[in-house]
Order: C-alpha cells, then structure tokens, then sequence
C-alpha cells in the first residue's frame, strides 16, 4: 500500500541550492515518487537540477509554466524534454497554438532521450487564485484536450469538474496542504485524501515537508495517514 501511495507524491524542491535540494531529495526518496524542479532550482542550477534528481531515481517534473509564442515555447519544450524531464508545465492561457507547439516539441525531445512516458501537463488557473477563477477550469481542460496534452494543473476543488472532461488526464494538483498545517499563499488547499477522492493522480507536496522540523518524519507521517486512509485510485 505504502508504494501505492507514493506514486501519487510530488516533492516540491523549491530551494536555491542544488546541493541542498539533492540532500532532502535523497532522504524522502523512500516518499515520493516525483520531483518538481520549479522556478528557483531551475534558475539557480539549470539543467544539472534535472540531472541530478533524474540520478536519485525519480521522475522529474518540470514545473515552468512556459507561457510564449508557439515558436519559442516549442524550442525550449524540446530542450526540456531532451534532458530527460518526464512532465512539463505548459499555461493554457497562451491558447491551443502554444499548448500544441509545446506537447509536441516536448514528446520529440523526450523521446531523444528514450523516454516514451513523457507528458505535458496543462495549467489550467493557478492555485493561488480565488475560487472565482475555477470557472475557467472546464474551457481549458478542453483546450489540453485539442492539443493532445497528457495531463492538467488543476486544484483539488476542480478535480472531480476536471475529471469529467478529460477522464484519461493526469491531473496534478499543487496546494496540498496536511490538516493542521499553514496554508501559505494557497488560495484553494486542499489535504492530500481530499485531493486523492476528488480525482487527482499526483499530489504536488512542499513546505508541509521541505519546512517541517524533521522532513523525513513529517513525510513518513503523510505516507502512513494516506496509506490508512484507503486505496488510492
């Protein structure tokens, strides 16, 4: 059951030190099954903050949210892919031509790098909007649909709308917040059960880990409380 859990667990390395994210990275690997290089990792160590979680053994998700005219989002879609990232951010807000331009660019360069489960995952609005931007959520679903897209970033509280659209979508959900723990700058969070029974395959997991005094205790404690709490889908 445990194993069965973490399939579903993305771990947030939301950090500006390369070192300091493979270290953490290395003692929850028994938790999580991802690894999300966001913005800040992928600014301070590039390329190499693939490489490196790549080599722990996890599959790498590229959390960059490209968002630019066709010709631009594929190009780096394609050096993406190549480096070996299984899933990669695309904003649906830049419409059907940039999500198309980025799927394709991504699945060409992941599969020079052999890798043939490689999925884009559309954004659809972010998490730390209010929950009048759900609305939007079902238009862009489809737009990931049209575009051939893998999977969508959705929250947990749009899942299940989600879901009923694109029922062969990987949906993500960030803003997975344990009970009891900050919400942050999370508009619409959501504990990790919640987001497991509305629909979501892969739980994007962050501070409530990376932040907690012992990580490796407060990510045992996750797996142990999902894993009692039924089966996952």
């Amino acid at each position: 059951m445990t194993a069965d859990v973490t399939r579903h667990l993305a771990l947030a390395l939301d950090l500006d030190d390369l070192e300091a994210a493979r270290r953490l990275a290395r003692d929850l690997r028994p938790h999580f099954a991802v690894a999300k290089v966001g913005l800040e990792l992928f600014s301070s160590a590039g390329p190499d903050a693939i490489g490196a979680l790549a080599e722990l053994g996890y599959d790498v998700f590229a959390d960059l949210k490209l968002h630019d005219i066709p010709t631009t989002v594929a190009k780096a879609a394609t050096v993406l892919g190549s480096w070996g990232a299984r899933y990669l951010t695309v904003h649906t807000a830049g419409g059907l031509d940039v999500l198309r331009a980025g799927n394709e660019a991504f699945l060409t360069g992941a599969a020079e790098a052999g890798r043939d489960d490689a999925a884009v995952l559309a954004v659809t609005v972010l998490t730390s909007d209010g929950p009048e931007a759900a609305a939007a959520v079902p238009e862009r679903v489809r737009l990931a649909l049209d575009a051939g897209c893998g999977g969508i970033v959705c929250a947990a509280a749009e899942a299940a709308a989600a879901r009923a659209v694109g029922p062969d979508l990987t949906i993500l959900t960030p803003g997975i917040r344990p009970a009891g723990t900050p919400a942050h700058d999370q508009a619409r969070p959501a504990t990790p059960r919640a987001a497991l029974d509305a629909g979501a395959d892969l739980l994007v997991i962050g501070r409530a880990v990376t932040a907690a005094p012992d990580p490796v205790a407060a990510a045992a404690a996750l797996v142990a409380d999902l894993a009692g709490g039924g089966t996952a889908r």
